[in-house]
């Protein structure tokens, strides 16, 4: 029988640093600290969105005599309860991983302590704790903030230069990343057209380590370009901005680069960009000036996507209002809440993004394996994490629209896209009308925009299509890498069937040139 060991009260306990009661006090509050840090910007956004209800709520009830309903707080109700439910079967789940790690250990070194007296196997314990607790708490913030100036794109390093601007828009001109490539004149140029969402630099993920979507066009020595919306609070064009301003600035972007190299342009679109591009090509504003699209994991029929479709259809018809996520600025325009956005990402997959489960899933990263005494951080962590805390932005309303609709109205039969520029439908049959040849990409396991989203056009026209692995972001992040299995510039998959944008964008360029 186990008997209970006398606790030494020589120099044991004369440190409070070695006094395990005291350790164990000080990593509980770590563990408080680090999960309020988690919690920081999922609070702030819920805050933020509570008031943007109530005063929703109050203006409906006061002065457009559409006061909230029993049914409808009921139907609220249930949405929310639903997704408390879905929060606490991910929270158990991650709890019972974690728990499976951490238990065998614990109880053993309690017992070792309270019947032998070893202080080992409960020191490592308390130092393992504290070392997961130190990276996630301390070293992994430093990590994000010091690798600012390696991710995106800094023009004003040089990278690049401007080469058109609008009062919503500039253009710039991406330099190769590798030094040894010329861009050569007479090549195709690529315009590409970042999402309005996830922001530009995504687009030049870590070009000091060869993973930027953006240069594996360059570094080929194609002429690329890419379009980046002014900041929304410094121009008030950009607040009020439309989509039909959005084609406008787009056709000029295309006249000047087609003026600088003499043959029409490639559009690339990714995400909300790609959407973006198609709508400007149906209006029919760049004809002549665009004779290629490619779209990357691009929502093109938002109401067949099973993670954010199916939240938005479950939401009550009241509440499924852009006016719950739109604030007005001192100059009186109103814009969408981009963080507010974000949250309701996190709020979709609820399973997965609560600030608990993040912060045990970002704990459980920096466990210590074999004794490590070391836990590196990858660049490309630290710039994920860069860009979810610092890139998103605020959005022009009309835009916001625009997408909003997606999700919400179902491209119809005859293949006419449930929003207008210019007073005109916008048709997809219209891209055979034009020859114009289409290239779709998207991730397989993407949750965010899934392939049955992105592939919706499929249904109305012809489009060679690309499937690559991972999420949402891989085509920009993991991809990226001239090195990696699905290069972008490179054929890959069973028997090298699909295509990379970037070598669709070359083989497209050599046919175009041998049929001159």
């Amino acid at each position: 029988m186990l008997t209970p060991h006398r606790i030494p009260s020589d120099n044991v306990f004369n440190s409070l640093e070695m006094n395990p009661f005291f350790r164990l006090n000080k990593i509980f509050m770590d563990y408080h600290s680090g999960l309020m840090e988690h919690s920081r910007d999922f609070s702030a956004a819920y805050q933020t969105a509570c008031s943007y209800f109530w005063n929703t709520e109050l203006k409906r009830t006061c002065f457009e005599s559409s006061p909230m309903s029993i049914d409808a707080l009921g139907a609220l109700l249930s949405f929310n309860t639903e997704l408390f439910s879905n929060s606490l079967v991910g929270y158990t789940g991650v709890l019972n991983r974690f728990f499976e790690l951490e238990t065998s250990d614990t109880i053993q070194a309690w017992l070792m302590f309270f019947f032998n007296g070893n202080m080992t196997p409960l020191n490592a314990l308390l130092d393992r704790h504290e070392f997961m607790l130190d990276t996630l708490c301390h070293r992994y913030p430093k990590a994000i903030q010091d690798i600012k100036s390696e991710y995106g794109f800094h023009f004003e390093q040089g990278n690049g230069k401007k080469v058109a601007e609008t009062e919503r828009f500039d253009l710039f001109e991406v330099y190769p990343s590798d030094h040894s490539v010329q861009t050569r004149k007479d090549a195709k140029p690529v315009i590409i057209i970042p999402p309005y969402v996830l922001g530009a630099n995504i687009l030049s993920f870590l070009p000091g380590e060869n993973r930027s979507y953006a240069h594996c066009f360059a570094n080929q020595g194609i002429p690329t370009y890419i379009r980046i919306m002014k900041s929304v609070h410094e121009h008030p064009a950009v607040q009020t901005m439309t989509g039909e301003d959005d084609a406008n600035d787009t056709q000029f972007f295309c006249e000047t680069v087609m003026k600088n190299h003499g043959k029409q342009v490639t559009l690339n679109g990714y995400c909300q960009g790609g959407f973006s591009a198609l709508c400007n090509i149906l209006t029919g504003k760049l004809d002549g000036l665009v004779d290629c699209l490619i779209t990357c994991v691009s929502p093109m029929d938002g109401t067949r996507s099973k993670g954010l479709g199916t939240f938005l259809k479950k939401l009550p018809p009241r509440y499924n209002d852009l006016a719950y996520g739109t604030k007005t600025l001192p100059n009186g325009n109103a814009i969408a809440d981009g963080k507010l956005m974000g949250w309701v990402y996190k709020i979709k997959s609820i399973d997965v993004e609560s600030p608990i489960i993040a912060f045990l899933k970002n704990l459980m990263m920096f466990r210590p394996k074999n004794d490590q005494a070391e836990m590196p951080i990858s660049k490309s962590a630290a710039a994920i994490n860069y860009w979810l805390l610092n890139e998103r932005t605020d959005l022009p309303l009309s835009i916001t629209r625009m997408s909003f609709a997606s999700y919400n109205t179902p491209i119809t039969s005859d293949g006419t896209l449930p929003v207008r520029l210019f007073g005109k439908k916008l048709n997809l049959k219209r891209i055979k009308e034009r020859n114009i040849p289409w290239l779709i990409c998207y991730g397989d396991r993407d949750d965010l925009v899934e392939k049955e989203t992105a592939l919706a056009p499929l249904d109305f026209v012809d489009a060679e299509i690309s499937a690559f692995p991972k999420g949402h972001v891989a085509i920009a992040t993991s991809w990226s890498n001239p090195k990696s299995a699905c290069a972008l510039h490179t054929r890959f998959g069973d028997n090298g069937y699909r295509r990379g944008p970037v070598r669709y964008q070359l083989d497209i360029d050599a046919e175009q040139s041998r049929s001159l």
